[in-house]
């Protein structure tokens, strides 16, 4: 497998012209009770607010908007337990390109739906006996696809990354940054 290298900060800023109209511009939220009880000023960046309902969309799109011509006409597949399948589907509905979403038979039936539902094609494995990543691989080689993993991926880490952008857009400079 080769080496992916690292998004740098000139990576984050033009994922953020990438997404400029198409994700959230997601609020930012304080809390005086849990400043005091942390002895600390917090902000919370809603991402749970985001299209899809999570931060993940910023990745995927913007790693699918700079596939080549080819590329789409190919389609994308990718794997995940939930959000990342979600954003992959949307992403894809969104750049008129056909997706692919390995998930687990034990994935929330709410994430498979939501996932179905933004037109992927959703197929199932048993991670008891399967790896996922295999499954992605292989589905990969067979159809000619673009792999999109959820993480450990310069453009999806750099779309991901315009959400800490945002926040300290907003907020200015910070003492800690903590990402789950």
């Amino acid at each position: 497998m080769t080496e992916r290298r690292l998004p740098d900060f000139d990576a984050v800023l033009a994922a953020a012209r990438r997404l400029d109209g198409v994700a959230h511009r997601t609020p930012v939220a304080s809390s005086r009770t849990l400043d005091a009880q942390l002895g600390a000023r917090f902000f919370l960046k809603c991402e749970n607010l985001q299209r899809m309902g999570a931060f993940k969309f910023r990745g995927a799109y913007n790693a699918l908007v700079q596939l080549d011509p080819q590329q789409r006409r190919r389609g994308v597949v990718a794997f995940s337990s939930g959000n990342h399948a979600q954003a992959v589907a949307l992403a894809s509905r969104l750049l008129d390109i056909q997706a692919c979403v390995v998930m687990p038979t034990s994935a929330p039936a709410a994430k498979r739906q939501a996932t179905e539902g933004y037109g992927a094609q959703v197929v199932a494995y048993d991670p008891a006996t399967q790896d996922r990543e295999a499954v992605a691989r292989r589905i990969r080689d067979e159809r000619g696809l673009e792999l999109i993993p959820p993480y450990d991926h310069p453009d999806v880490i750099a779309g991901q990354g315009t959400a800490a952008l945002e926040l300290i857009e907003e907020v200015g400079a910070l003492d800690l940054l903590l990402v789950p």
